[in-house]
């Protein structure tokens, strides 16, 4: 591979204006498309296999035009101090804003709080349902503000008025926040190469890379039914590993001028050897994020797919547009060590001779592996603590900042109605194969309201033929409670009894029903997710590095890191530590697909650091350097481009913390401690740790295995044979001349 991987640099370096035209004309085509394409509609969630899909599509098949995933909004109405809602004034605003309301032409029907007895107890709240047409992400903007505009006149009449529900569902924002973890990325490339140029290759060729992968999400997204979350997270991760991926090769390339080589040669090896590092990382995160499609969730497979196309579009570009823009800066990128004058050139060329950090901790580190592995792992562990309380759930209205309407309706109806009536639970029984149809709905209205947590059973809705019924179940708890939890099992249990007794069905579904049924799904799938990952990675690795040992202390490694990071995502979202410096403002479970989608990811990411750091150390290995001294060579030329590398990750991440969509926060605060784990702590302290307890061990393979394993030339052994057959050459035509 590096001998492959050394003419495609060579390639690119030479025919620069053909790869760069290349690539513009790829992300002009990109961009085109995703400003032509037609603007997409909110995903469709579903969750193949469970009770509460099977319901929901019952319920499509059985009430044919109630518009199941059409969105509603709950318009909660309160009157003020002292007066009720049924006084005349009151009662004439609100039927006013109902009449209003139903005047929409993708409205599909309104209720009248005095007719379907929506008024609270003691008289004070009050709310009406609105259901359209089609889905929030597809109402036009008309009926948005027509929405907006009736509540007002209701405001202005004296009454309190807010909208929940998905009707008003805006597209999340990633806020300033984004643009600040890029600033920080350019300073730290900057301060890592000593130039502006050299510092702006990355960040250059990894906005292209996320702007022909974010480009092609959207000019498909339409067509393949992809929601805003998931260009939201190709950018994030496709931004990370272009910075990082174009800082490997690049700083390999100035560490290859500083040796003596013309600028071609050096672009070529660059490429042949951190390129290869950067070929396996990138491989790993693809496989980590194309696992994602076992766990049989459709949005979490786009997510996955879509965001692996980005990683992938970052390695081909970082193979050949660094190399290409590396022809076109010339001499303006300078060999390590040296800097600009702007930036203190003449102060840096004093310090040469001295070892640098990297080789001061790794010297520190072989000389005391046990004590530095003991720390590592009781701190990781001590951070993973809260996770032995992780609770799971998905967000809903309760959990927007109050400054919203829809977290302050939740807040009207949960102190109007009781909390669970934010979380109404749907019934749907399927009487088709019932002799007595009528007498199975009665029958399972009737168990229900015997069951402990329930407030409410509205009577049975059947469709037109009869042998499908609705009914409405409220709880006593709040949405994502345990005991919503509990009482969503214990209907279900009802079921089998029933069914022998009346050949009833009996499904639970609604948006409480299908978060349970979701979390439940994820926790199934997250054991043969990870054997599948990292049984995969695990089979890499061994081909990169020809060991054992070496691979397998690096998944166990990830799963330190990983569980230390959900063990503070635990701590800042549940339980509240440092909320308001992360603009967290409502705590709570959290999101479930959190811990299968950082398994996943982290492990990719996290393996891009393993991958170029120790494959510096093999590369001394393999060339005759002692196990010990091969770990500190590693850290010598590796250890300042995985701490930027590792810094730069952790700002991009770090940007995203500003969204003001919940899931997007708490994923871009995930994905940046477990990276600051597992670069500093697991990378940086435990591998080289380990390697030097190991010594010679941790390089071992069985002879059976190493013959049969392909060789993939990770550390450029082929380049090196290059050289000697040009040497030979070299000195033959020497000999000639003689």
């Amino acid at each position: 591979m590096a001998t492959f991987l050394y003419k495609l640099g060579r390639f690119a370096f030479r025919r620069r204006h053909f790869v760069a035209l290349m690539w513009v004309a790829l992300l002009t085509l990109a961009g085109v498309g995703a400003a032509s394409a037609p603007v997409a509609g909110a995903s469709s969630f579903s969750i193949p296999g469970t009770e509460a899909q099977k319901a929901f599509d019952l319920l499509e098949s059985r009430f044919p035009g109630m518009s199941a995933d059409g969105a509603t909004a709950r318009v909660v109405f309160k009157a003020p101090e002292g007066e009720k809602m049924a006084d005349k004034d009151n009662k004439a605003t609100v039927e006013k804003t109902v009449k209003v309301l139903g005047t929409g032409s993708e409205v599909t029907s309104v209720d009248d709080p005095f007719e379907t007895h929506t008024v609270s107890k003691d008289g004070s709240v009050a709310y009406t349902s609105v259901k359209y047409k089609v889905s929030g992400m597809e109402l036009e903007d008309s009926s948005k503000d027509a929405l907006e505009s009736a509540a007002q006149d209701a405001r202005d009449a004296g009454l309190t008025v807010e909208v929940g529900g998905d009707a008003l569902q805006a597209t999340p924002e990633t806020g300033s926040t984004e643009v600040i973890g890029i600033a920080i990325a350019a300073v730290v490339l900057v301060i890592t190469f000593g130039s502006l140029i050299a510092a702006g290759l990355p960040l250059l060729t990894a906005l292209i890379g996320v702007g022909i992968g974010v480009s092609t999400i959207t000019a498909l997204a339409s067509a393949l039914d992809l929601g805003s979350t998931t260009s939201t997270l190709a950018m994030m991760i496709g931004l990370a590993v272009g910075i990082d991926y174009a800082l490997f090769i690049v700083s390999r390339y100035r560490a290859e001028l500083a040796e003596g080589r013309e600028r071609e040669e050096a672009a070529g090896r660059a490429v042949g050897t951190a390129g290869s590092a950067v070929v396996f990382a990138g491989l790993t995160v693809v496989i980590a994020l194309v696992g994602l499609s076992v766990v049989n969730i459709p949005m979490l497979t786009k997510m996955g797919v879509a965001a692996a196309g980005t990683v992938a579009i970052a390695v081909l570009i970082a193979l050949t547009m660094i190399p290409a823009l590396l022809g076109y800066a010339g001499r303006r990128v300078q060999p390590a060590g040296k800097k600009s004058r702007l930036l203190g050139g003449k102060r840096a060329a004093k310090k040469e001779g001295k070892p640098n950090m990297g080789t001061r901790w790794a010297s520190f580190v072989v000389r005391r592996p046990l004590a530095v592995l003991l720390l590592g792992v009781i701190g990781l562990g001590a951070a993973a603590l809260p996770a032995t309380s992780l609770e799971l759930g998905l967000p809903d209205d309760g959990s927007q900042p109050t400054s919203t309407t829809q977290r302050r309706a939740y807040d009207l109806l949960s102190d109007g109605f009781g909390p669970g009536f934010n979380g109404p639970l749907m019934i749907v029984v399927d009487a088709k194969a019932s002799d007595a149809p009528k007498a199975a709905f009665t029958k399972v209205t009737d168990e229900i309201k015997g069951l402990k947590g329930v407030v409410s059973v509205s009577p049975a809705k059947p469709n037109k033929s009869g042998d499908t019924a609705m009914i409405t179940v409220v709880p006593d708890s709040k949405p994502s409670s345990v005991k919503t939890e509990d009482l969503v099992h214990a209907i279900r249990g009802t079921g089998g009894e029933i069914k022998a007794d009346t050949d009833a069905t009996v499904l639970v579904t609604g948006s409480t029903a299908m978060n349970i049924d979701f979390s439940q799904k994820l926790n199934d799938a997250l054991i043969p997710y990870l054997a599948l990952v990292v049984g995969l990675a695990f089979l890499l690795l061994i081909v990169v590095f020809r060991s054992i040992l070496v691979p397998l202390k690096a998944a166990l490694g990830f799963l330190l890191s990983v569980m230390a990071a959900l063990g503070a995502v635990v701590a800042v979202f549940q339980w509240g530590w440092l909320a308001n410096l992360m603009g967290v403002e409502e705590t709570g479970p959290i999101m479930s697909m959190m811990p299968i989608f950082m398994v996943g990811v982290v492990f990719g990411l996290a393996m891009d650091y393993e991958v170029f750091l120790v494959t510096r150390m093999r590369e001394a290995y393999v060339h005759g350097e002692k196990p010990s001294q091969a770990i500190v060579t590693g850290f010598r030329h590796g250890a300042r481009v995985v701490t930027a590398a590792a810094v730069i990750m952790i700002a991009v991440f770090s940007g995203f913390i500003g969204s003001s969509e919940s899931m997007i926060k708490m994923i871009g605060f995930g994905l940046a401690i477990a990276v600051f784990f597992d670069a500093f702590v697991v990378r940086m302290a435990i591998v080289p740790a380990v390697l030097a307890l190991l010594g010679k061990r941790a390089w071992w393979l069985p002879k059976w295995l190493d013959r049969a394993l392909p060789n993939v030339d990770v550390e450029g052994e082929g380049l090196r044979a290059l050289d000697e057959k040009r040497r030979d050459g070299d000195e033959d035509r020497e000999l000639a001349r003689v």
